[in-house]
């Protein structure tokens, strides 16, 4: 034991005594009555926890529970057990202190029934903590205390584990500092995760507020939050962040030349925030990905395409690059058909087909009125361009041009208007079937 701490050493003692106090108590006749009233409301608990259940269950299936209301029954259902032990153990300890005056003969209920309360006090807490490794974290943290505290325990426990430390020049880090650390910190990202959503669900709904600039005031608000919340819990309990400023300069400094592309994405990350160039629902296309804008990223821009596939561009790209964007400035968005009609067909009638055509496909705008002109003759036909407007390119632009292309079918069909396509003649040249009979070649035979 010569590798212990002398003082780490005295605190396991004076713990294991109050270990073995306390033990040697529950032995005694009082004690023992009172831990088979505990083991009884247990087994009662548990025996009522698996015939409500299925009720619970039944009465949420019959009613029409919103999705906070049936999250909250589900919890309920979970802690049924712990609900009816609470309830039994605080109705007998109400039952001992009527029948005797003294405290101890009720001593050991209702220190069970106080630690199964604050636990379960506890846990329901933690729910508002929506990420599972920080519920986990305050959880079981809290949970210790509570038990450590009520046991009489705390102040040795805390003792012992701040002579678990590790000593570097004048930086000290015990292990109680770092449990302390964690579930501070763990509480305080939760507050912070909980207003920047809060907030953030605010800023996305207000209106006058553009969605560059939205996502912007969003980024920055939660970097402020999340850094803020990070430093003061670990600077509360006791941790020097001067060293490690200094290391983490050091550190950037070496990550820098490795991290160029990813500083890149993040600074031209902003850049596409400030200068509003691209926003959250315009409809781009840059090379050969057409989609419209998800979510901005600080690495990369969401782009979803109408086949569903979501594309993670590198925001970089959108920087350099060329990008079309279809909503940038307005929603408006010309499409041309080029189409061609036979030589015989009136091309004013065309013309006029050709617009109202146009105009009977929903989508097409009718505040921006189709044309229809005649671009060239060609071999076979005389070819025309049919320009039209629409103000949804988020859904899609192949599908307006086959409705269209389809409403020409009709129209031309209808009236009798002919498309014309290529013919070609072979003329076979005079001599050439002599010179293939000459030659020993079948003249109806392939090539």
């Amino acid at each position: 034991m010569d590798f212990i701490n002398p003082e780490t050493l005295k605190t396991i003692q004076s713990i294991w005594h109050q270990v073995e106090i306390f033990f040697h108590s529950l032995i005694l006749p009082s004690r023992l009555w009172q831990l088979a009233i505990i083991l009884v409301c247990f087994g009662i608990a548990h025996l009522g926890r698996i015939w409500l259940a299925p009720k619970v269950d039944d009465w949420a299936r019959n009613r029409e529970l919103s999705p906070r209301q049936l999250r909250s029954a589900i919890i309920f259902r979970k802690r049924l057990r712990g609900v009816i032990f609470i309830l039994l153990a605080w109705s007998a300890v109400f039952v001992l202190s009527e029948l005797s005056p003294f405290y101890s003969r009720r001593f050991i209920v209702v220190l069970a029934a106080t630690l199964v309360t604050a636990w379960l006090v506890v846990g329901m807490l933690a729910r508002l903590i929506h990420n599972d490794l920080l519920r986990r974290i305050v959880t079981w943290g809290v949970w210790i205390y509570v038990a450590l505290y009520y046991l009489g325990f705390a102040d040795e426990a805390a003792g012992l584990l701040d002579t678990a430390a590790i000593t570097i020049g004048d930086f000290r880090l015990s292990a109680l500092a770092v449990l302390k650390a964690m579930v501070l910190t763990a509480l305080l990202v939760s507050g912070a995760r909980a207003v920047t959503r809060r907030a953030t669900a605010r800023i996305r709904a207000n209106t006058d507020i553009s969605p560059s600039m939205s996502e912007l005031v969003i980024k920055v608000m939660q970097v402020l939050f999340y850094g803020a919340a990070l430093f003061v819990g670990l600077k509360s309990v006791g941790f020097d962040l001067t060293g490690l400023a200094v290391l983490s300069g050091a550190i950037g400094v070496g990550l820098g030349f490795g991290l160029q592309k990813v500083v890149s994405n993040l600074v031209s990350g902003v850049i596409i925030l400030l200068d509003k160039s691209i926003k959250p629902g315009d409809v781009i296309s840059i090379g050969d990905t057409f989609g419209w804008i998800n979510s901005l990223g600080a690495r990369y821009v969401s782009v979803v395409t109408r086949d569903g596939k979501e594309y993670l561009i590198p925001n970089e790209d959108l920087i350099t690059g060329q990008v079309v964007n279809w909503s940038h400035s307005d929603e408006f968005v010309r499409i041309d058909l080029t189409f061609g009609t036979s030589y015989h067909d009136d091309p004013h009638k065309v013309r006029e087909l050709a617009i109202n055509a146009a105009q009977s496909v929903s989508r097409v705008l009718r505040s921006r009125p189709a044309v229809c002109h005649i671009t060239g003759f060609g071999e076979s036909s005389v070819d025309y361009v049919l320009r039209f407007w629409i103000e949804d390119p988020v859904e899609g632009l192949t599908n307006v041009r086959g409705a269209v292309y389809l409403a020409l079918w009709d129209a031309f069909h209808a009236n009798g208007i002919s498309i014309p396509f290529p013919q070609r003649e072979v003329r076979v040249l005079g001599g050439s079937t002599s010179d293939a009979t000459a030659s020993g070649e079948n003249p109806q035979a392939g090539s």
